[in-house]
């Protein structure tokens, strides 16, 4: 019998309220659960017979995927937020998204996650994007980027990221990166701010090995907006993807489109 596992922020109580009425539903029902409160209890283990429900906004997604992809468990995103572009899945829905997902009948779509090596923090997976980017303020950094071992541009920039369809409707569209359909199996290399050079994002297929190579300059790498290790010169990055995707449970009528028109307008009311 699947196992529903809920994901949230303590400082959000509308996420914390919807959690205990969804509960004793469930209760009623004879599903398992149980809670994980981000930052107050250990990372969970889950398996593929788990269902991860992130209750929060885009960051709170990130996380409850993170652990989704750790154990191969579907997550399902539950839009708390404002714009959500990675939240499918109404408050008022969320009851009989469960109930479809433990019977097998709520869509899945399987995402590209990214896998990243660093010189001495090992790996590390990222479900949006990885950025290498400048170290110390008022100073851009040339990254030197190859693909399968063959150089492809060098960029004085911010800094340069590397994204998943899942992530390019985030920190890569602000940066002029194209948005993906999410269910593509590709990256997509973008400069911030890049210096005298090529703006423009290049589409690689997800198959791809990506370095980036800090040149000049010290670089920090940001995978998901958070830090996770420092380059000195001379070191590189290696982005790759995961062998294990994240599964996505998605209402049948939350297609691209119709997510991307509602975010879009939620992000510029």
């Amino acid at each position: 019998m699947p196992e529903v596992l809920f994901v949230a922020y303590p400082s959000r109580t509308d996420a914390l309220a919807l959690l205990q009425k969804v509960a004793r539903e469930l209760d009623v029902a004879g599903v398992s659960h149980r809670a994980h409160v981000i930052g107050a209890d250990a990372s969970p283990t889950v398996s593929a017979e788990t269902i991860v429900v992130s209750l929060g906004g885009d960051g709170t997604f990130l996380h409850a995927a993170r652990i989704a992809h750790s154990g191969d468990a579907m997550v399902l995103g539950v839009n708390l937020g404002r714009v959500g572009f990675l939240l499918p899945v109404n408050p008022s829905e969320l009851l009989v998204s469960i109930s479809q997902a433990i019977e097998g009948q709520l869509p899945i779509e399987e995402r590209v996650v990214l896998e990243v090596t660093t010189p001495r923090d090992g790996w590390h997976v990222a479900v949006n994007e990885v950025v290498l980017e400048r170290a110390q303020p008022g100073h851009m950094v040339r990254v030197r980027t190859q693909i399968n071992g063959d150089d492809l541009m060098t960029y004085s920039a911010d800094g340069v990221m590397v994204a998943t369809p899942t992530g390019s409707t985030g920190y890569n569209f602000s940066a002029g990166g194209p948005a993906l359909a999410t269910g593509l199996p590709t990256f997509v290399l973008t400069p911030v701010a890049p210096h005298f050079t090529i703006d423009r994002s290049i589409v690689v297929s997800a198959d791809s090995i990506v370095e980036l190579h800090a040149e000049d300059r010290p670089a920090v790498i940001v995978a998901d907006g958070a830090q996770r290790a420092t380059l000195v010169p001379g070191e590189s990055v290696v982005i790759r993807k995961s062998l294990r995707s994240v599964r996505v449970g998605s209402p049948a009528d939350r297609g691209f489109g119709a997510r991307l028109r509602h975010s879009l307008r939620e992000g510029h009311a």
